[in-house]
């Protein structure tokens, strides 16, 4: 998805970090950076639903680890 109607949906990354996430979700990849996962999954979460996107079971299980971390 190219979200382009939020700044945080802007992060410079490398091109091999941006290469090797595709399309992946929480549930499938994360940063390579532990101290990142948060603000990750909350602007992840941010575009979901400004797009109105839903989230499927290993998404939200994802969700849930990460905010309890």
């Amino acid at each position: 998805m190219n979200d382009q109607g939020s700044a945080q949906s802007l992060v410079a990354v490398t091109t091999r970090s941006n290469g090797s996430k595709a399309d992946q979700d929480p549930a499938e990849r994360l940063p390579p950076a532990a101290n990142v996962h948060c603000r990750y999954a909350a602007e992840w979460a941010a575009t979901q639903l400004r797009s109105t996107l839903t989230a499927d079971s290993s998404e939200l299980a994802a969700l849930h680890n990460l905010a309890g971390a």
